[in-house]
């Protein structure tokens, strides 16, 4: 793509809200839309809110240096739910971003804009943040690949935290292809996509249960034949995820909730002092997180990947409340707390996009995975 064009794609979708700022960047590279969490070299970092300081970073993030040395152009800087801390990215300071497929619903969050870019073609592929879904659920609502890597895979020096334990950067992308290829430019990881044989999958049994209807048909379709498999307790997982999150979250806000509670949207606030009310994470808190990523790990053995819905439901109307926040989150939250890669991938069926979630054992299989039944699908009629 170049990036004359995914310019004039940004300003005929401008209604999208997708972005928050235009970079004046030239070349002939592959095109980004970076998250605005992420630094980017004389752009200023908003990371979706009012309070950090109007002053253009003096240096691009560790990932930005990545892509760069691979000729990747920075097209701007993606809209988000207000410091990544949502799942919707109704931005009160950016205006909400809203679906393609249907403008009066969400796009998700809180890489909302980052999926709207990809989904809309203002550009190649785009960088997206995971703290307990923030890439698989706007991938998800809005139709296109996203990829979480194994905790710790890519750099996350130069970026704005939510919850330092748990951040993950990754791609999204309108492919399993270019997801992999744009992984490999942020982390110098190469990933083999052509797997020996058809994986071995598995659904965690007790996991999949009160889909709305347009997810339940996508499920049924895609999960038809595959077996439920022992794995660790969605709930508890989904519990230290959250624990883990208020928390970190809340102590990196501390000064400035405290200070200037106005400058927050109401939700992102109460988030913020929710988490202040919780007593610090000890050692021991962390020592039985790990035990937990150990068990998540050996419940792998036998299999390639699980496979589950990424969301619950499909992208709510932008006017809904909080009580969207467990069912786009319950299938994607404990993942973050057992560290696995996760890509999520979209159904084979027409209407509202629904995602589907590829959990692997590594990178490689989690690609490799996503890449065979992207495959398989495409020839199913929806």
């Amino acid at each position: 793509m170049e990036l004359g064009e995914a310019r004039r794609r940004i300003r005929d979708h401008a209604n999208l809200h997708a972005f928050i700022s235009l970079s004046a960047e030239t070349g002939s590279g592959a095109v980004v839309a970076v998250k605005d969490l992420v630094d980017v070299a004389g752009m200023i970092t908003t990371a979706g809110g009012i309070i950090l300081p109007e002053t253009p970073a003096g240096d691009d993030a560790a990932v930005i240096k990545r892509i760069r040395s691979h000729g990747c152009v920075v097209v701007g800087k993606a809209n988000l739910h207000e410091f990544a801390y949502g799942v919707t990215s109704v931005n009160p300071h950016y205006g909400s971003v809203l679906n393609p497929h249907d403008t009066s619903r969400v796009a998700g969050g809180s890489s909302g804009g980052s999926a709207v870019a990809v989904a809309t073609a203002m550009c190649d592929w785009a960088i997206g943040s995971d703290t307990g879904g923030s890439i698989r659920i706007p991938s998800s609502l809005c139709g296109v690949v996203g990829f979480k890597p194994a905790l710790g895979s890519i750099d996350t020096t130069g970026v704005i935290p939510l919850a330092h334990s748990l951040d993950t950067l990754g791609p999204m992308a309108r492919d399993v292809a270019t997801a992999a290829a744009a992984y490999s430019m942020m982390s110098g990881e190469s990933l083999a996509l052509e797997p020996a044989r058809s994986p071995r999958l598995g659904v965690p049994a007790g996991w999949v249960a009160g889909l709305d209807d347009e997810t339940q048909r996508s499920w049924d379709l895609v999960s038809a034949g595959v077996p439920e498999v022992d794995f660790p307790g969605r709930e508890e997982l989904y519990n230290i995820g959250l624990t883990i999150l208020l928390v970190e979250a809340a102590e990196y806000h501390r000064q400035w909730a405290t200070r200037f509670p106005e400058k927050y949207g109401a939700d992102v606030l109460g988030h913020i002092r929710r988490g202040l009310e919780m007593p610090p994470l000890n050692a021991e808190y962390f020592r039985a997180w790990t035990r937990m990523r150990e068990n998540a790990q050996r419940a792998m053995d036998g299999i390639d990947a699980l496979i589950l819905p990424a969301t619950a439901i499909v992208a709510p109307l932008v006017d809904a409340g909080t009580e969207v926040r467990e069912p786009l989150t319950r299938f994607t939250r404990p993942f973050n707390a057992t560290g696995q890669p996760v890509v999520s991938l979209p159904a084979p069926v027409s209407g509202l996009p629904v995602g589907i979630q590829v959990v692997g054992r590594t990178n490689s299989v989690a690609m490799s995975v996503a890449a065979w039944l992207e495959r398989e699908w495409r020839d199913k009629p929806p």
